[in-house]
Protein backbone atom coordinates (compact mmCIF):
# COMPACT_ATOMS: atom_id res chain seq x y z
CA UNK A 1 0.00 0.00 0.00
CA UNK A 2 1.27 3.52 -0.20
CA UNK A 3 0.53 6.96 1.29
CA UNK A 4 -0.46 10.12 -0.36
CA UNK A 5 -1.00 13.23 0.69
CA UNK A 6 -4.56 15.50 0.33
CA UNK A 7 -6.27 17.64 2.08
CA UNK A 8 -10.16 18.43 2.25
CA UNK A 9 -11.37 21.59 1.77
CA UNK A 10 -14.16 23.10 4.47
CA UNK A 11 -16.33 25.34 4.72
CA UNK A 12 -15.45 28.71 6.43
CA UNK A 13 -17.67 28.43 9.47
CA UNK A 14 -16.67 25.14 10.01
CA UNK A 15 -12.23 26.48 10.51
CA UNK A 16 -9.65 25.74 7.96
CA UNK A 17 -8.76 23.06 5.33
CA UNK A 18 -7.78 19.63 7.39
CA UNK A 19 -4.75 17.37 6.50
CA UNK A 20 -6.06 13.79 5.35
CA UNK A 21 -3.85 11.18 5.43
CA UNK A 22 -5.27 8.64 2.50
CA UNK A 23 -3.54 5.13 2.26
CA UNK A 24 -3.82 3.23 -0.90
CA UNK A 25 -5.45 -0.03 -0.62
CA UNK A 26 -6.46 -1.06 -4.18
CA UNK A 27 -5.48 0.61 -6.96
CA UNK A 28 -6.36 -2.05 -9.88
CA UNK A 29 -10.01 -1.94 -8.87
CA UNK A 30 -12.89 -2.23 -11.29
CA UNK A 31 -15.35 0.07 -10.40
CA UNK A 32 -15.05 -0.64 -6.42
CA UNK A 33 -18.67 0.08 -5.07
CA UNK A 34 -20.96 -0.71 -1.62
CA UNK A 35 -18.28 -1.57 0.68
CA UNK A 36 -18.94 -3.20 4.27
CA UNK A 37 -16.53 -3.49 7.85
CA UNK A 38 -17.28 -7.25 8.81
CA UNK A 39 -15.16 -8.07 11.87
CA UNK A 40 -12.20 -5.76 11.06
CA UNK A 41 -12.03 -6.88 7.06
CA UNK A 42 -12.99 -4.30 4.52
CA UNK A 43 -15.13 -6.31 1.28
CA UNK A 44 -16.52 -4.34 -1.19
CA UNK A 45 -17.57 -5.12 -4.64
CA UNK A 46 -16.43 -4.69 -8.21
CA UNK A 47 -19.21 -4.07 -10.34
CA UNK A 48 -16.74 -3.98 -13.59
CA UNK A 49 -14.89 -7.57 -11.92
CA UNK A 50 -18.15 -9.16 -11.38
CA UNK A 51 -16.78 -9.67 -8.04
CA UNK A 52 -16.56 -9.07 -4.06
CA UNK A 53 -12.99 -9.06 -2.70
CA UNK A 54 -12.27 -8.58 0.64
CA UNK A 55 -9.20 -6.95 2.35
CA UNK A 56 -8.11 -8.46 5.43
CA UNK A 57 -5.79 -5.11 6.59
CA UNK A 58 -2.88 -7.06 4.64
CA UNK A 59 -3.76 -8.36 1.60
CA UNK A 60 -6.68 -8.64 -1.18
CA UNK A 61 -8.21 -11.98 -1.72
CA UNK A 62 -11.37 -12.55 -3.91
CA UNK A 63 -14.45 -13.93 -1.78
CA UNK A 64 -17.21 -14.11 -4.21
CA UNK A 65 -17.34 -13.76 -8.26
CA UNK A 66 -20.39 -14.30 -10.64
CA UNK A 67 -20.19 -13.83 -14.18
CA UNK A 68 -22.64 -10.95 -15.34
CA UNK A 69 -24.18 -9.99 -12.04
CA UNK A 70 -22.72 -6.49 -12.16
CA UNK A 71 -22.55 -6.66 -8.18
CA UNK A 72 -23.39 -2.70 -7.11
CA UNK A 73 -23.31 -3.54 -3.15
CA UNK A 74 -22.39 -6.01 -0.24
CA UNK A 75 -24.12 -6.61 3.45
CA UNK A 76 -23.99 -9.07 6.23
CA UNK A 77 -26.99 -10.48 5.86
CA UNK A 78 -27.65 -13.55 8.64
CA UNK A 79 -24.93 -15.81 8.70
CA UNK A 80 -24.09 -14.75 5.51
CA UNK A 81 -24.10 -11.97 2.60
CA UNK A 82 -26.69 -10.53 0.64
CA UNK A 83 -25.10 -8.93 -2.80
CA UNK A 84 -26.76 -6.88 -5.42
CA UNK A 85 -26.75 -8.06 -8.96
CA UNK A 86 -27.38 -4.69 -10.85
CA UNK A 87 -26.88 -6.33 -14.32
CA UNK A 88 -28.99 -9.85 -13.61
CA UNK A 89 -31.63 -8.02 -11.88
CA UNK A 90 -31.12 -10.00 -8.73
CA UNK A 91 -30.30 -9.87 -5.17
CA UNK A 92 -28.18 -12.56 -4.50
CA UNK A 93 -27.81 -14.40 -1.00
CA UNK A 94 -24.20 -15.78 -0.14
CA UNK A 95 -23.00 -17.68 2.24
CA UNK A 96 -20.00 -16.80 5.01
CA UNK A 97 -17.63 -18.75 2.74
CA UNK A 98 -18.26 -16.64 -0.54
CA UNK A 99 -20.50 -19.57 -2.22
CA UNK A 100 -23.82 -18.28 -3.66
CA UNK A 101 -26.78 -19.21 -2.31
CA UNK A 102 -29.54 -18.52 -3.96
CA UNK A 103 -30.61 -15.67 -6.62
CA UNK A 104 -34.31 -14.01 -5.80
CA UNK A 105 -35.09 -12.06 -9.10
CA UNK A 106 -38.19 -11.10 -8.22
CA UNK A 107 -40.80 -9.88 -5.20
CA UNK A 108 -43.21 -11.63 -3.24
CA UNK A 109 -45.90 -10.58 -6.40
CA UNK A 110 -43.54 -12.18 -8.99
CA UNK A 111 -43.00 -8.97 -10.63
CA UNK A 112 -39.07 -9.37 -11.88
CA UNK A 113 -36.69 -6.67 -10.54
CA UNK A 114 -34.85 -4.42 -12.14
CA UNK A 115 -31.53 -2.70 -10.99
CA UNK A 116 -30.50 -3.62 -7.38
CA UNK A 117 -28.05 -1.21 -6.37
CA UNK A 118 -27.66 -0.13 -2.75
CA UNK A 119 -28.45 -1.93 0.60
CA UNK A 120 -29.63 -0.78 4.19
CA UNK A 121 -29.99 -2.94 6.74
CA UNK A 122 -32.86 -2.80 8.71
CA UNK A 123 -31.36 -3.95 12.03
CA UNK A 124 -34.00 -6.44 12.38
CA UNK A 125 -32.26 -8.80 10.45
CA UNK A 126 -34.43 -7.74 6.37
CA UNK A 127 -32.81 -4.63 4.73
CA UNK A 128 -34.19 -2.38 2.36
CA UNK A 129 -32.65 -1.98 -0.94
CA UNK A 130 -33.07 0.21 -4.08
CA UNK A 131 -33.78 -1.10 -7.60
CA UNK A 132 -32.50 2.11 -9.13
CA UNK A 133 -34.50 0.49 -12.87
CA UNK A 134 -31.51 1.00 -15.84
CA UNK A 135 -28.95 3.91 -16.33
CA UNK A 136 -31.35 5.49 -18.66
CA UNK A 137 -32.70 9.01 -16.94
CA UNK A 138 -36.28 7.93 -18.12
CA UNK A 139 -38.57 6.58 -17.71
CA UNK A 140 -38.58 6.84 -13.90
CA UNK A 141 -39.18 3.15 -12.63
CA UNK A 142 -37.23 3.33 -9.58
CA UNK A 143 -38.56 1.49 -6.54
CA UNK A 144 -37.41 0.18 -2.79
CA UNK A 145 -37.65 -3.32 -1.78
CA UNK A 146 -37.66 -5.08 1.65
CA UNK A 147 -35.92 -8.43 2.33
CA UNK A 148 -36.77 -9.90 5.09
CA UNK A 149 -34.62 -12.11 6.89
CA UNK A 150 -36.00 -15.42 4.96
CA UNK A 151 -35.27 -13.71 1.62
CA UNK A 152 -39.01 -12.93 0.76
CA UNK A 153 -38.92 -9.65 -1.20
CA UNK A 154 -41.62 -6.58 -0.82
CA UNK A 155 -42.14 -3.58 -2.89
CA UNK A 156 -42.19 -0.92 -0.19
CA UNK A 157 -41.98 2.63 -2.36
CA UNK A 158 -42.25 3.21 -6.42
CA UNK A 159 -42.18 6.24 -8.89
CA UNK A 160 -38.29 7.17 -7.92
CA UNK A 161 -35.83 8.50 -10.40
CA UNK A 162 -32.56 6.19 -10.12
CA UNK A 163 -32.65 5.62 -6.73
CA UNK A 164 -29.42 4.53 -5.30
CA UNK A 165 -27.58 4.59 -1.61
CA UNK A 166 -29.83 4.40 1.20
CA UNK A 167 -29.19 4.19 5.11
CA UNK A 168 -31.76 4.79 7.92
CA UNK A 169 -31.29 7.46 10.46
CA UNK A 170 -29.62 6.58 14.36
CA UNK A 171 -33.42 5.69 15.48
CA UNK A 172 -34.73 3.97 12.41
CA UNK A 173 -37.54 5.97 11.96
CA UNK A 174 -36.32 7.76 8.72
CA UNK A 175 -34.85 6.30 5.44
CA UNK A 176 -32.74 8.29 3.16
CA UNK A 177 -32.80 7.33 -0.21
CA UNK A 178 -30.29 9.15 -3.19
CA UNK A 179 -32.10 9.98 -6.18
CA UNK A 180 -29.04 10.04 -8.74
CA UNK A 181 -30.89 11.47 -11.73
CA UNK A 182 -33.09 14.11 -10.01
CA UNK A 183 -30.06 15.15 -8.04
CA UNK A 184 -31.74 15.03 -4.83
CA UNK A 185 -32.00 13.24 -1.48
CA UNK A 186 -35.44 12.23 -0.28
CA UNK A 187 -36.84 10.50 2.94
CA UNK A 188 -39.59 8.31 4.34
CA UNK A 189 -40.72 7.58 7.24
CA UNK A 190 -40.38 4.41 8.45
CA UNK A 191 -43.20 2.78 10.01
CA UNK A 192 -43.55 0.68 13.11
CA UNK A 193 -43.97 -2.63 10.81
CA UNK A 194 -41.15 -1.47 8.47
CA UNK A 195 -43.52 -0.47 5.75
CA UNK A 196 -42.43 3.10 4.49
CA UNK A 197 -44.88 6.47 5.13
CA UNK A 198 -44.90 9.75 3.81
CA UNK A 199 -41.97 10.64 1.45
CA UNK A 200 -40.65 14.12 1.61
CA UNK A 201 -37.95 15.98 -0.09
CA UNK A 202 -34.55 16.20 2.38
CA UNK A 203 -32.35 18.51 -0.06
CA UNK A 204 -31.36 19.03 -3.59
CA UNK A 205 -28.15 19.01 -4.02
CA UNK A 206 -28.13 22.22 -6.02
CA UNK A 207 -29.05 24.04 -2.61
CA UNK A 208 -26.40 23.13 -0.51
CA UNK A 209 -24.38 26.20 -1.46
CA UNK A 210 -22.28 24.87 -3.72
CA UNK A 211 -22.77 25.04 -7.42
CA UNK A 212 -22.37 21.55 -8.37
CA UNK A 213 -23.90 18.75 -10.14
CA UNK A 214 -23.65 16.40 -7.31
CA UNK A 215 -24.87 13.56 -8.39
CA UNK A 216 -25.68 11.79 -5.07
CA UNK A 217 -24.82 7.93 -5.27
CA UNK A 218 -23.86 5.96 -2.03
CA UNK A 219 -24.80 6.91 1.32
CA UNK A 220 -23.60 6.11 4.98
CA UNK A 221 -24.37 7.39 8.51
CA UNK A 222 -21.17 8.51 9.92
CA UNK A 223 -19.67 8.17 13.40
CA UNK A 224 -20.09 11.32 14.24
CA UNK A 225 -24.48 11.11 13.01
CA UNK A 226 -23.47 12.72 10.46
CA UNK A 227 -25.05 11.76 6.43
CA UNK A 228 -21.86 11.23 4.20
CA UNK A 229 -23.12 11.11 0.99
CA UNK A 230 -20.59 9.87 -1.94
CA UNK A 231 -20.54 11.66 -5.22
CA UNK A 232 -20.34 10.11 -9.09
CA UNK A 233 -19.84 13.71 -10.53
CA UNK A 234 -16.37 14.82 -8.79
CA UNK A 235 -14.36 12.31 -6.41
CA UNK A 236 -15.62 14.19 -3.35
CA UNK A 237 -17.96 12.81 -0.25
CA UNK A 238 -20.25 15.81 1.23
CA UNK A 239 -20.96 15.44 4.78
CA UNK A 240 -24.53 16.62 5.65
CA UNK A 241 -26.68 17.24 8.80
CA UNK A 242 -29.22 14.69 8.95
CA UNK A 243 -31.50 17.22 10.45
CA UNK A 244 -31.46 19.92 7.83
CA UNK A 245 -29.13 19.05 4.96
CA UNK A 246 -26.92 21.54 5.22
CA UNK A 247 -23.36 21.09 4.19
CA UNK A 248 -20.98 20.65 7.14
CA UNK A 249 -17.68 19.93 5.16
CA UNK A 250 -16.48 18.31 1.85
CA UNK A 251 -13.57 15.44 1.73
CA UNK A 252 -11.86 14.96 -1.10
CA UNK A 253 -9.71 11.92 -2.85
CA UNK A 254 -7.61 11.94 -6.47
CA UNK A 255 -10.40 10.46 -8.68
CA UNK A 256 -12.80 10.99 -11.24
CA UNK A 257 -15.81 9.61 -8.78
CA UNK A 258 -16.47 8.62 -5.00
CA UNK A 259 -19.79 6.78 -5.33
CA UNK A 260 -19.50 4.82 -1.79
CA UNK A 261 -17.77 4.46 1.48
CA UNK A 262 -17.68 2.62 5.12
CA UNK A 263 -15.94 2.82 8.39
CA UNK A 264 -13.96 0.93 10.17
CA UNK A 265 -15.35 -0.39 13.55
CA UNK A 266 -13.37 2.37 15.95
CA UNK A 267 -14.68 4.97 13.32
CA UNK A 268 -11.10 6.22 12.53
CA UNK A 269 -10.85 5.35 9.57
CA UNK A 270 -13.46 5.64 6.22
CA UNK A 271 -12.52 3.44 3.37
CA UNK A 272 -13.84 5.45 -0.46
CA UNK A 273 -14.66 3.54 -3.02
CA UNK A 274 -13.55 5.90 -5.67
CA UNK A 275 -13.85 5.37 -10.13
CA UNK A 276 -10.56 6.86 -12.21
CA UNK A 277 -11.77 6.07 -15.41
CA UNK A 278 -15.48 7.03 -16.06
CA UNK A 279 -16.09 7.05 -19.61
CA UNK A 280 -15.95 3.33 -20.66
CA UNK A 281 -15.49 -0.20 -19.44
CA UNK A 282 -13.94 -1.78 -17.11
CA UNK A 283 -14.38 1.38 -15.21
CA UNK A 284 -10.86 1.08 -13.37
CA UNK A 285 -10.93 2.94 -10.10
CA UNK A 286 -9.13 2.94 -6.68
CA UNK A 287 -10.29 1.94 -3.07
CA UNK A 288 -8.85 4.37 -0.32
CA UNK A 289 -8.74 4.62 3.27
CA UNK A 290 -8.73 8.14 4.95
CA UNK A 291 -7.90 9.04 8.27
CA UNK A 292 -7.95 12.52 9.79
CA UNK A 293 -11.51 13.39 8.30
Amino acid sequence: MRKIACFCSLLAIAGPALALDITVVDDHALFPEGPIMVDGNLYFVEYGAGKVTEFDGNSLSEFWMQEGSGPSAIAKFGDGFLVTGYDNNSMILVDKNGQTVKNVTADSSGTPMMGPNDIALDGKGGAYFSLSGGWESAPIVGKIGHMSPDGSVTIVADDLHYPNGLVLSADASTLFVNETYANRIIRFAVNPDGTLGQRSLFVRMGDIGQAYDGEPDGIKLGPDGNLYVGLYSIGRIVVLDPETGALIKEIDVPSAAAPNLTFSADGKTMYVTAVDQKDAAPWKGTVYAVSGY
